[in-house]
């Protein structure tokens, strides 16, 4: 189910290691593979009291429980009944999390390869209730600034691949490029009732008693009927629907997915829960871009530079009114666009290190700027009652003002 750099026999490792250092080359940074083992990874996850993180999240609401997913860190869980002051109660030391869902007493949550569920009914006594092993796919994200990949790292059958580190090294010869460039192709290829929300870069949601992740190019489909038997359903191989592109984000509203990919935004049919089809699609060059719904309007930021593409940065407004026919209404340019939030006609952007901006966006045809909101703030979710926004190692929960404005009731700091 994962993608990682190929084992190099031991054969061409001696052919690597013969090379000699003493060689006037220069030195180069590497990327040097952090291995786990499997069982090593699951047997350390564990359930404490509340903590503080310094890892960059995301954020999940269900009921009035706040979750900070830690990326590759683990789950801190607050009490959010007063939104001015929340309580941190409880955190799952989950190294390989990445996203998380909830319905009833039950958190579901990646763990690098395995799905696992939680029993969460009483905060103060959590437990992991079942394991689904190697059912999400995961690669861990390849350090741009490295210049080699240290092929001399072997995996093992039952390790994996969690992430790198970098070292400065002799420049290798050309028999060692010529490996590594084999490598890096042959890798290439290839208390809680009801559901909770998650914000614009969600990659798990609810379907009545289907969960479904997405990763780089298929949607996987779990059944959770009976949670402490969950089970793997099926793999839908998204890229020979659309043809292409990195998927991104996962977003519900009635029976409809709406996915977010480098390519575009791509509308699934889910009302057959286990059965979820392709309907239709809407493309532009490639770029990040995080999708949400209200109505018969979709809003994508689409955020192009560094590895997202080189497309001009924007919100595009998407008409789908005809599903089957998704249309673009608007584009304002608007500069590094990350997460957003629909609530009613007022769209939140979050735009990093330039702040959340609102929009009135009564006009599909052209939105209005109404504020800016100082902080490095990446996603938003729009409750009824408030905003809640995130940003690197820090949760800003906001009180809705008159004339698209907002006010700051609290700021969680870690």
């Amino acid at each position: 189910m994962k993608k990682m750099l190929p084992i190099i026999s031991a054969f061409v490792l001696l052919m690597l290691c013969s090379c000699s250092s003493d060689d006037d080359r220069g030195t180069a940074l590497f990327a040097v593979p952090i291995v786990k083992s499997l069982s090593e990874i699951r047997s350390e996850i564990t359930i404490s009291a509340a903590r503080q993180t310094n890892s960059d999240g995301k954020i999940y609401v269900a009921e009035h429980y706040l979750f900070y997913i830690a990326k590759e860190h683990g789950i801190h869980i607050f009490n959010n009944e007063n939104p001015a002051a929340p309580v941190n109660m409880a955190f799952i030391n989950l190294e390989g999390v990445h996203d998380i869902a909830v319905k009833g007493h039950y958190l579901y949550a990646d763990n690098f390869v395995d799905l696992v569920v939680f029993d969460i009914s009483d905060i103060n006594n959590i437990s992991l209730v079942r394991t689904v092993p190697n059912s999400v796919e995961f690669s861990p994200v390849f350090p741009t600034e490295a210049t080699y990949y240290d092929v001399s790292v072997a995996v093992e059958s039952d390790q994996i691949i969690t992430g790198y580190r970098l070292e400065m090294k002799d420049i290798p010869d050309e028999q060692y490029q010529t490996v590594y460039e084999d490598a890096m192709a042959e890798a290439a290829s290839g208390g809680v009732n009801g559901v909770g929300a998650g914000g614009s870069y969600a990659k798990f949601q609810i379907n009545d008693d289907a969960l479904y992740t997405v990763d780089n190019f298929s949607l996987n489909v779990f059944n959770i009927t009976n949670p402490e038997l969950a089970a793997f359903d099926k793999k839908i191989y998204m890229q020979q629907w659309f043809g292409g592109g990195i998927f991104e984000t996962l977003f519900k509203r009635k029976d409809f997915l709406f996915i977010g990919s480098t390519s575009g935004m791509f509308v699934v049919d889910a009302s057959d829960e286990f059965n979820p089809v392709f309907i239709s699609g809407f493309s532009h060059a490639t770029a990040c871009d995080p999708v949400v719904v209200n109505e018969n309007l979709a809003y994508i930021t689409v955020r192009g530079g560094t590895t997202c593409g080189a497309i001009e940065d924007q919100v595009n407004v998407i008409d789908i009114s005809d599903i089957n026919n998704p249309s673009l209404i608007s584009t304002t340019l608007l500069h590094q666009p990350y997460g957003l939030g629909i609530k009613g006609q007022t769209l939140f952007v979050c735009c990093g290190n330039e702040g959340l901006k609102v929009f009135d966006a009564t006009d599909s045809n052209a939105l209005s700027l109404q504020n800016t909101y100082p902080g490095n703030l990446t996603d938003v979710i729009p409750m009824d009652s408030h905003l809640i926004a995130v940003g690197p190692n820090k949760i800003v929960q906001y009180a809705y003002g008159d004339g698209n404005t907002l006010d700051v009731i609290s700021t969680v700091n870690f």
